[in-house]
């Protein structure tokens, strides 16, 4: 597999990007993780997301076969959106972006709260690149 991302075959970082860098698929992809939801259930998770949005979010994850639309039959209609096997590969992605936000979340806080700790941190990165010390 290439993974020269300027090569002539298809970057996978812009693959990957591409189809999940939507501004709510992941959450999308997140809140699927566990069951199927009908949109009014996904609405009501991700408030934010007009109805509008939430549907052309909807489409192109369906598009990329990580998720199913599954279309029920009554009145009135019953539609519920499912992972599918491609995309139940992403949870262990998943499972880090969240660690790694709540890091963050935790990290920021502590950056916020201690001006100390944002001066060390503001030197550091300030250090050179190639591991020696800056010059006096």
């Amino acid at each position: 597999m290439n993974t020269d991302c300027y090569g002539n075959k298809e970057c996978p970082v812009e693959t990957a990007l591409g189809v999940i860098g939507g501004k709510y698929k992941v959450v999308i992809l997140y809140h699927l993780r566990e069951k199927a939801l009908r949109f009014s259930e996904l609405q009501k998770l991700i408030p934010e997301a007009t109805a509008k949005t939430l549907t052309k979010q909807l489409r192109e994850l369906e598009r990329d076969f990580l998720i199913s639309r599954r279309v029920y039959a009554i009145i009135p209609p019953k539609t519920e959106y499912s992972l599918t096997s491609l995309g139940k590969t992403l949870l262990p992605v998943l499972a880090n972006i969240c660690q790694w936000g709540e890091n963050y979340i935790r990290e920021r806080y502590v950056l916020e709260h201690n001006p100390q700790r944002k001066l060390i941190t503001a030197r550091d990165s300030d250090a050179p690149d190639d591991g020696q010390t800056p010059a006096a």
